[in-house]
């Protein structure tokens, strides 16, 4: 795989119970952090690291991902006529100009090799990236976790995978990999299980949101059978690109905030708002305030 990474691919189309009633209406991925969706910052994300075509896998009933990216007409007159051109800026450009949406539905729940198989015609014979939106990656003043990850695809010319450390009592919500001649940064995969118990694990390595992988995925994801639930997992496949190509874990600089959670939607909301020119200053009051209501002491 020598070529750059020029398509990415955004599974979109949960139902994010997690978040009812706020779901309801608004899809997960439309939720905020300070002043702007989470999809923007990996949009953004992708497009840094060289991607022109988005693919966004949702589902019949969620019309607003396509809404965000789309023409708001009335609103922009509206902003154009109060003469709020900053405004209008943000609202009429979330996509550079040489930057295109795709949208594909995916009919049915299948899991997220399925939503990743629903992208093959779009994809094509070429390396790709997969970003999931809950994961949200910032590395402040430095590259983004895809475009680290482009760059060592570029290098390897293998599959990557984004990897971090998680406590050991945690591997059974990930998939953990087992690498060869891991040098802390990254290191060629042997072994991928999907949600092992603490004591089968074969590492404490787990795999988040982030992927560039080959196109030899997609036929592997349709050899793939179903598992629990009927869902076709995307760690099958990978298990099974490891026999033919090499995949190499990958653990990014920067910090990832797990917004699939309500913790974690809080906390990058936080680590956010302390980061902002116009809100940091303010925000710390507000956070020292609040601790201080609440009888929290600030440590000495």
């Amino acid at each position: 795989m020598t070529r750059r990474v020029r398509k990415a691919v955004f599974p979109v189309a949960g139902l994010g119970t997690r978040f009812l009633p706020a779901t309801k209406t608004v899809p997960k991925e439309m939720m905020p952090i300070v002043d702007r969706p989470l999809i923007q910052y990996a949009v953004d994300e992708a497009i840094e690291a060289g991607c022109d075509t988005l693919v966004f896998i949702t589902n019949r009933y969620k019309h607003a991902v396509a809404d965000y990216f789309d023409k708001a007409y009335e609103l922009e007159q509206k902003l154009e006529r109060a003469g709020k051109l900053e405004q209008l800026e943000l609202v009429r450009n979330p996509l550079p100009e040489g930057v295109r949406a795709v949208f594909v539905t995916q009919a049915e729940a299948l899991g997220l090799g399925h939503a990743v198989l629903c992208a093959r015609e779009i994809v094509g014979d070429e390396p790709f990236a997969v970003l999931l939106p809950d994961d949200l990656i910032w590395n402040r003043g430095g590259p983004g976790a895809l475009r680290q990850m482009a760059d060592v695809a570029a290098a390897t010319g293998g599959s990557v995978i984004a990897v971090e450390d998680v406590p050991a009592e945690n591997t059974g919500s990930y998939g953990i990999v087992a690498t060869d001649a891991f040098d802390g940064r990254q290191g060629r995969i042997r072994r991928i299980v999907e949600k092992p118990r603490p004591e089968e694990a074969p590492s404490t390595l787990a795999v988040v949101g982030r992927y560039v992988l080959s196109p030899r995925i997609f036929p592997l994801l349709e050899a793939t059978t179903p598992g629990a639930g009927g869902e076709i997992q995307l760690t099958d496949a990978i298990a099974a690109l490891l026999e033919q190509e090499p995949v190499h874990a990958y653990r990014f600089q920067g910090t990832r905030f797990d917004c699939g959670t309500h913790l974690g939607l809080v906390e990058a909301t936080i680590r956010y708002a302390l980061d902002n020119e116009k809100l940091s200053d303010a925000a710390r009051q507000m956070m020292q305030d609040a601790l201080r209501e609440l009888g929290v002491r600030e440590p000495d």
